[in-house]
């Protein structure tokens, strides 16, 4: 970001956020500090259907810095509120003020006695945390939906359960300890006597406070019946104030209320997880009843039974999902009142699972069922059955009108009222013209969610909300006496509401704990506790079109993860968010200079560095690729005179691969004149002297592969394969710190040998390309002529198509599968090797560790496993590091911007065990970025099994 622009926006700021922006530049770099209008507007949006810009952004990277970050705000009066990975959907983390954010760090931890305890940091997502414990049996206790993209920060902040933790396993629950930074700067660690002492000492008044406030609970035996009742039910509204009544330790009570406290009481800087037992052995069973009623009274059959999970889904919640794909097929023909709970039951070996599967059933028999009652253990089978209640919430998002939000409230009820309440907000829906509107839930602990789309772009519709939400909530607390928040934590969202549910006293209770932790109200201010009544209806996310490809985007955040320049410069939220900006700002004609700005700096905040992997549909709840929005605008920017030279290239294509050849060759024999170190320095001080325009060489640069002559080879086999070694095999040989030495080329004829194939090339080798190069660049046109071109000669070499096609580069095999149109059958090499060779070839296991690279084209194809299996099949030990996702080399743009590739990057090399000495992909350019970054030398998987294996002696 120009530095000019930043002191712009800095000049901008009232006279306190000036001092706390001065003070805080001393020891947080320009990278981590923010005030433009673009990253403040990116990091400041969340999950939820609010929307506040924070006036400055703060990346932090540890302890140290938070305290110091805290002191400062203290000292200048200005609020702050934290975020992990803004996924929360209540509100909980925007603000207008000070936005700290733990991306890109916080991802330590430590397993402690055998896995039944975790230390982590809250930087670390929650399914990377069950990663961890998987090899002892553990997981820690919290399970939301969200569990493979929130952190554990936000876990415990809002006390997330899920499907099957429900109040035993959550955080609340299953907490040990803690590391708390308080507002003032003090740091305590629960888990440790001496800082206990310590902080006993310093800050007398606030122990007090909360021994005060514990005994006047305990004396009053209607408010502490009232709170023990409050907590029979999942509740996450308010402050976790049964920790006065199940602790009384003053630290203990600490450490829960931090629990569900939504980062308004202090900062968790560490956790330690009490962690549960991960049953390996799983059945589930989709069960249809006639209506809701008997949907419940089987819920209350199965309170006392041993099923894991049972969620309840309503006649509208199936009806969404009828449709799509791999949904049974008797979900179309169900009648107008129909329900059905999804149950599983766990257990530690298939005995003891029969026998509850058993117990089930029998149990379920005086219940009428529209189907008789069918458990599966196959994973296959049950991942089916589960993909009904995952596709609820993205059916919804996927049907609503461009420009509405899609909400997903939360509440509970005690579970024997649960038909009787389930019809009354079915009820409410209809009557408040919410006909879309599906409701779902955990049935075992009463906790009901209900989805439907809201406009808030005009008043009437806002009122609409706020009538619907004004009697939701009255029927909650008056008639059932339940949670306005279940699991999702209090937020904006009810914050207004929090004194309806708990009274008058409680809240008071919830206000006394508010000022003793944050006096100056400087912690997340707003949230959770809020005087003001209609807070929840301020602040609105508008979702304005900008274009088709990213219209249904209902900005979850859970992308994020999956995106290689998420620690660089944005995510695909955040490129959505400010290109929704972009187009409001073009259509009311307002404030131009902004839009501008704005337009300006995406070309490389958000084009220029998308890797375009495509990665991010995966993880999306509506599949939206962010990627694909990436290349549309790239062909936006593309003048005539690239066009004329794309299509130039595309008609030339053997001169282009001749070129780059030569060019790779020539740039080998400098490295060889000069040595590394000059050849580094050279092209480092050529690229800047260019302005970045010249592509960064690296000592890993692949020399130029020499010519090959491309005829058949025929043995007279029954097995035949039309191999196309991609352009990119074509040009670039090994680099001279590869360990083997010959072309990708060589070693997949090698491998084609022993095992005896024939191997057949399509004409006119030189000329052709799968059009990925073209297609990355937003040459659609170049793109599809060239996909044309391969096409028509592989189906004229495979015999229109009777024998299979082998592309020894994964990304391109990719884009061939996608752009064909004739009946193919087209494989990489991992797909290829596991599908045909492995009963052809003699394997022999290296005695080594070898690490291998899942690319991001292996891992929408669905072939990770075959990865792993055909690595593990070479070697004694495989490794695929788990924080490791897309290189980010996406092609040449490693070349162009390094940076993308090392960001995305920073975590391989510290992932690797110190026996690795090799690794294997399928994409000789990211093989390239990989060997840079990882500190050793990656090939292609053809290299590894060709040294593993040999001819298949006949017996």
């Amino acid at each position: 970001m120009k530095s000019e622009g930043q002191s712009r926006y800095y000049r901008a700021l009232p006279e306190n956020y000036k001092k706390f922006r001065k003070e805080v530049a001393g020891f947080i770099l320009g990278s981590r500090l923010f005030c433009d209008p673009f990253r403040t507007l990116a990091y400041g949006t969340d999950a939820s259907f609010y929307r506040l810009i924070p006036k400055i952004v703060l990346k932090v990277r540890s302890p140290e810095e938070v305290s110091r970050i805290l002191k400062i705000a203290t000292g200048c009066k200005v609020p702050v509120t934290f975020r992990a990975a803004g996924t929360s959907l209540s509100g909980q983390a925007v603000t207008d003020s000070v936005l700290i954010v733990l991306a890109g760090a916080w991802k330590n931890y430590s397993i402690q006695d055998n896995g039944e305890r975790i230390i982590l940091e809250p930087g670390v997502i929650g399914a990377e945390a069950n990663r961890y414990l998987s090899p002892y049996g553990r997981k820690i206790g919290p399970d939301p939906a969200s569990i493979n993209s929130c952190m554990v920060g936000g876990i415990a902040a809002n006390n997330a359960s899920g499907m099957c933790c429900g109040t035993a396993q959550n955080s609340y629950q299953t907490v040990e300890s803690m590391r708390i930074i308080f507002g003032d700067g003090t740091r305590l660690d629960t888990g440790d006597p001496q800082s206990r002492r310590s902080f006993a000492g310093s800050h007398r008044q606030l122990i007090k406070e909360i021994e005060d406030i514990r005994d006047e609970i305990r004396s009053d035996p209607a408010l502490r019946e009232r709170i023990r009742h409050k907590y029979r039910i999942k509740n996450t509204t308010g402050y976790s104030i049964n920790a006065f009544i199940d602790y009384f330790d003053p630290f203990d009570i600490i450490l829960h209320l931090m629990i569900g406290s939504e980062g308004t009481l202090g900062f968790n800087a560490e956790i330690t997880y009490k962690t549960v037992v991960e049953h390996t052995h799983k059945a589930s069973a989709l069960i249809v009843f006639p209506n809701i009623e008997h949907a419940c009274r089987a819920t209350m059959i199965l309170k006392a039974g041993p099923a894991s999970a049972v969620e309840l889904m309503d006649r509208a919640s199936l009806r969404s999902v009828e449709c799509r794909e791999g949904m049974p097929l008797y979900l179309k023909h169900l009648g107008e009142e129909a329900a059905a709970l999804l149950l599983e039951t766990r257990a530690g070996d298939e005995i003891s699972l029969k026998r509850q599967v058993e117990e089930i059933t029998a149990s379920l028999h005086p219940v009428p069922t529209i189907f008789p009652v069918s458990f599966t253990g196959s994973k296959e089978e049950s991942e089916k059955l589960w993909d009904v209640r995952r596709g609820l919430f993205p059916a919804v998002g996927a049907a609503r009108k461009i420009g509405t939000t899609v909400i997903i409230e939360d509440v509970a009820f005690p579970i024997e009222q649960l038909a009787s309440a389930t019809l009354e907000l079915e009820r409410l829906l209809k009557q408040h013209g919410y006909r879309e509107a599906i409701i779902f839930g955990h049935a075992l602990d009463g906790n009901l969610h209900f989805v439907f789309t809201q406009d808030f772009s005009n008043s009437e519709e806002v009122k609409r909300y706020q009538r619907l939400m004004d009697d939701v909530c009255s029927i909650v607390v008056n008639k059932y006496d339940g949670s306005l928040k279940g699991e999702h934590g209090t937020g904006r969202n009810m914050a207004p509401f929090v004194e309806l549910e708990w009274g008058g006293k409680a809240y008071n209770v919830m206000k006394r704990i508010k000022r003793a932790f944050d006096p100056y109200n400087l912690l997340n201010p707003g949230v959770l506790i809020n005087d003001k009544p209609a807070v929840h209806l301020d602040n609105l996310k508008p979702l304005p079109k900008t274009h088709e490809i990213v219209d249904k985007c209902i900005e979850c955040g859970f992308c994020e993860v999956k995106c290689p320049s998420r620690n660089l410069t944005t995510t695909p939220r955040q490129r959505i968010v400010i290109q929704r900006e972009i187009s409001r700002l073009r259509a009311v004609g307002e404030a131009p200079d902004l839009l501008k700005r704005l337009e300006q700096d995406y070309v490389y905040l958000g084009e220029q560095t998308c890797a375009a992997d495509g990665l991010c549909a995966t993880a999306c709840p509506v599949s939206i690729n962010t990627g694909d929005l990436a290349k549309y605008l790239r062909s936006q920017r593309n003048s005539r005179r690239k066009v004329r030279a794309a299509q130039w290239a595309a008609d030339h294509y053997s001169a282009v691969i001749s070129g780059i050849r030569t060019g790779l060759q020539a740039a080998d024999a400098v490295h060889s004149l000069f040595g590394t170190s000059l050849m580094s320095n050279l092209t480092k001080g050529a690229r800047a002297l260019s302005g970045h325009t010249i592509p960064l060489w690296n000592p890993h640069m692949p020399k130029g592969a020499p010519p090959s002559i491309f005829r058949d080879i025929r043995k007279g086999s029954d097995r035949k394969v039309v191999y196309f070694p991609s352009c990119v095999v074509r040009t670039m040989g090994p680099s001279r710190k590869d360990k083997d030495q010959r072309t990708v080329f060589d070693a997949v004829l090698s491998v084609l040998d022993k095992a005896g194939y024939d191997v057949l090339f399509p004409d006119k080798m030189e000329n052709l390309c799968c059009g990925m190069p073209f297609e990355s660049k937003g040459f659609f046109e170049q793109a599809d002529q060239k996909s044309r071109e391969l096409e028509k000669a592989l189906l004229d070499r495979s015999n229109k198509g009777e024998y299979p096609v082998l592309c020894d580069t994964s990304p391109c095999l990719y884009r061939m599968r996608r752009a064909f149109r004739g009946n193919f059958k087209l494989y990489e090499p991992v797909e290829f090797i596991h599908t045909f060779l492995m009963d052809r070839l003699d394997f022999r296991k290296a005695p080594e560790t070898v690490a291998v690279h899942i690319t991001c084209s292996s891992a929408k194809m669905g072939l990770s496993d075959k990865f792993r299996a055909l690595a593990a099949a070479c070697a004694e030990k495989v490794v695929t590091p788990a924080n490791v996702g897309c290189c980010g080399f996406a092609g040449d743009r490693g070349f162009s911007y390094p940076e993308l590739n090392r960001s995305a990057l920073e975590e391989l090399q510290a992932s690797l065990p110190p026996d690795c000495r090799s690794g294997y992909s399928n994409s000789r350019t990211c093989e390239i970025g990989l060997s840079l970054h990882g500190g050793i030398g990656y090939q292609s998987i053809a290299y590894l099994v060709d040294k593993c294996t040999g001819k298949k002696q006949k017996r």
